[in-house]
């Protein structure tokens, strides 16, 4: 059976993949956490899980390409310096990072990228999150990675297009931007929509995460995919083999 650790083993999705482990047929190679040292669980793991705090990514990217080991990352509020640190370990080792493990959002994202593509500059693009007080970074990973879909589908870059807020006398909307909002209380798992506005119409399209274990098997799905596989740079659309 195929053997994870985990990353980030005592947070709330850290603790989910554990729960599931024995239904999904793997088994756990160890867990680290905050100050613990992930070398050795890197060493026996067929595939690494990591769920923990960007401040961490360095060391665990370190761990997997010494110990030759695959990693799933699932981490989010990365900055480009973090991508370019997986861009260049993903020469040495497989790698899945994405901003949501969730199988329903994976596929939400290339409808969004569909839409954009089919629609004209005329659509505006408005997207929304909203998730428990505890969350940290906004807009979501999940609300990134839908704007990426969206402007991959115009040809262009989220970078080049993004709004990530708007208050007091802003103008009006240009044209081709991607708009974000980001909406934090109570104990809301992951709601996100994208939005999509023309003359008289809109289209919506959107995922709802009921329970944290959809990200759990989603996680466990792409790591029993990836172990195995020869270094690069995947995702979790190849998973579902789209």
């Amino acid at each position: 059976m195929t053997a994870i650790g985990i990353l980030g083993s005592e947070g709330r999705m850290g603790r989910a993949i554990a729960a599931i482990l024995d239904d999904a047929g793997v088994t756990l190679a160890g867990g680290a956490d905050a100050r613990d040292d992930c070398h050795p669980i890197a060493k026996v793991a067929d595939v690494l899980v990591d769920f923990s705090t960007p401040s961490a990514l360095a060391e665990h990217l370190d761990a997997a390409r010494a110990a030759g080991t695959p990693i799933v990352i699932g981490t989010t509020g990365l900055s480009r310096a973090h991508h370019a640190a997986i861009d260049a370990a993903a020469r040495d080792i497989a790698i899945i990072q994405t901003g949501n493990t969730s199988l329903g959002v994976t596929l939400l994202g290339i409808l969004v990228r569909e839409a954009a593509a089919r629609l004209g500059a005329d659509w505006d693009v408005e997207i929304v999150d909203f998730h428990h007080r505890h969350k940290v970074d906004a807009p979501s990973g999940t609300a990134l990675l839908l704007g990426e879909a969206a402007a991959a589908g115009r040809g262009t870059t989220l970078n080049e297009v993004r709004v990530d807020s708007r208050a007091g006398l802003v103008g009006a909307r240009s044209e081709g931007t991607i708009g974000f909002a980001s909406l934090r209380g109570g104990t809301v798992i992951g709601d996100h929509q994208v939005v999509f506005a023309s003359e008289g119409e809109r289209i919506e399209l959107g995922h709802r995460g009921d329970n944290r274990t959809i990200f759990a098997k989603g996680a466990v799905r792409a790591a029993m995919w990836l172990a195995g596989k020869p270094a690069g740079r995947y995702s979790m659309a190849e998973v579902l083999g789209l």
